[in-house]
């Protein structure tokens, strides 16, 4: 009988962590039809792997003006930050927005914890680039954004600053943070490795191809760390190795009492602030209208 009972366990637990896997990875995320309002202009975009990407332009001060590319978090959308990106382009930056794919009105595809991801913010970077005539671009990347702009199959995007806010520093850490937030820590021990090792099945890599920690090592420009003081998900403490492991110069900001989703979406004038004065800074070489 004890057999009969372990060996049910044992088929049934694995099998359960895959339907949870599945839902973590699919299910799309759709967002408001809110037509871009001049002089933004909503465009199209295509990833190296033929997804299709729904975007926003905002032009800046000039056609050289440096450049911002706007990365959301999962199930967000690129119209929640579209005040964010009007007061960018106030401030001189031009700024593209872009719904990763999955998210909003881009094609639907699985998510990946920015791997694939990674395609979207290519494309993204490569378009405000060249729409800027390689001025330099500076990156929001916010939780799956943020590794989105790291983990790309030939390292991170080229950048010349990155502020990365709630972006986990591993899949493993990712996972069992989640679980553990909201269930006793045995059962986030038991799932992680269940969870973290169907990225072989779904994705063709393993987890240690899900490291935004070591992709970021070899980012040389500027990084800011922006993590929530009370994010359960992706702590401080990790917000803190993420900055000691930056490869350039770097700093770590803290949004005191912020959960992670509070955090992702945090639009205050201190907080807009901040980020702009991280990009001028670290943009410095070009004059950027109103900064």
């Amino acid at each position: 009988m004890i057999p009969l009972v372990l060996l049910s366990l044992a088929l049934t637990v694995p099998a359960l962590a895959w339907l949870a896997g599945s839902a973590m990875v699919w299910g799309r995320t759709p967002a408001p039809r809110i037509a871009a309002a001049a002089p933004a202009q909503d465009i199209s975009l295509t990833a190296a792997d033929g997804v299709t990407l729904a975007a926003t332009y905002w032009p800046g001060a000039k056609p050289d003006s440096p450049g911002i590319l706007l990365l959301h978090g999962i199930f967000a959308h690129r119209t929640g930050y579209a005040a964010q990106a009007q007061w960018f382009s106030k401030q001189g930056f031009a700024v593209l927005t872009l719904d990763l794919r999955g998210h909003g009105e881009s094609d639907a595809a699985a998510h990946s914890f920015g791997l694939t991801e990674s395609r979207d913010a290519r494309a993204g970077f490569d378009w405000l680039k060249a729409k800027q005539h390689g001025a330099p671009i500076g990156v929001i990347g916010i939780s799956l954004g943020g590794a989105a702009a790291l983990l790309g199959d030939d390292g991170p995007l080229s950048a010349q600053a990155f502020a990365l806010v709630c972006v986990f520093a591993d899949i493993d850490r990712a996972i069992r943070n989640r679980i553990a937030a909201h269930a006793p820590a045995p059962l986030a021990n038991l799932l992680t490795p269940l969870l973290k090792h169907q990225s072989r099945l779904r994705f063709g890599v393993g987890p240690e191809r899900l490291r935004p920690i070591d992709a970021l090592r070899k980012v040389t420009a500027p990084a800011l760390i922006v993590v929530g003081g009370a994010d359960a998900y992706t702590p401080p403490r990790e917000g803190r190795e993420m900055q000691a492991a930056a490869g350039g110069r770097s700093d770590l900001l803290v949004l005191d009492g912020l959960n992670h989703a509070q955090a992702t979406w945090a639009d205050t004038p201190v907080y807009r602030e901040r980020l702009k004065t991280f990009f001028v800074s670290a943009l410095d070489r070009w004059a950027v209208t109103g900064c």
